[in-house]
């Protein structure tokens, strides 16, 4: 899917656009999106930050876009993120597989799990790439670029530590 038909989705939705009426200083700071290639779990959800009242509100958009308050773990008030990008999540995909192939992975990718935002005015996607045999990748994307800036594979067995009984 391309990142604008997901905007022209929320931008038609009712519950935004009376939510825009309502919060006309209100802007997108950030936007989540899980890209499920084997299942039916993928997710959008755009967030937007009310300045006057330091709140943010998230639009879940696999739930008719409805707002829902976002509980803030930080007092740091987030950037605007710009919402006029015209990629495509394939070109997303195969940005990756193309860097799993030049690093030699050979597992298939199974799910994204992306968050774009923004930092220093630039605009990147931080994710975690769900691949098979249990690993995962953890990338950022320059958005205006479309570069890959970091890229690290990781299995689920790195996260795990295992505490061996010492013998005496």
């Amino acid at each position: 899917m391309n990142f604008q038909f997901y905007m022209e989705k929320l931008y038609d939705s009712p519950s935004y656009q009376q939510f825009v009426k309502e919060n006309p200083e209100a802007f997108a700071c950030s936007a989540f999106f899980v890209v499920d290639k084997d299942g039916k779990d993928s997710k959008q959800h755009f967030d937007f930050w009310l300045p006057k009242e330091k709140k943010m509100f998230s639009f879940k958009l696999e739930s008719g876009a409805e707002a829902i308050p976002v509980e803030l773990i930080s007092e740091d008030i987030p950037e605007k993120i710009r919402t006029n990008f015209s990629f495509d999540f394939n070109d997303i995909e195969k940005l990756i597989q193309d860097r799993m192939d030049k690093e030699e992975i050979k597992n298939k990718l199974q799910k994204m799990i992306l968050s774009l935002q923004s930092r220093d005015g630039k605009d990147f996607f931080v994710g975690t790439v769900f691949i098979s045999m249990m690993g995962m990748i953890k990338i950022s994307i320059d958005l205006e670029s479309m570069k890959i800036l970091d890229f690290e594979k990781k299995s689920f067995f790195d996260f795990i530590k295992v505490k061996r009984k010492k013998k005496d």
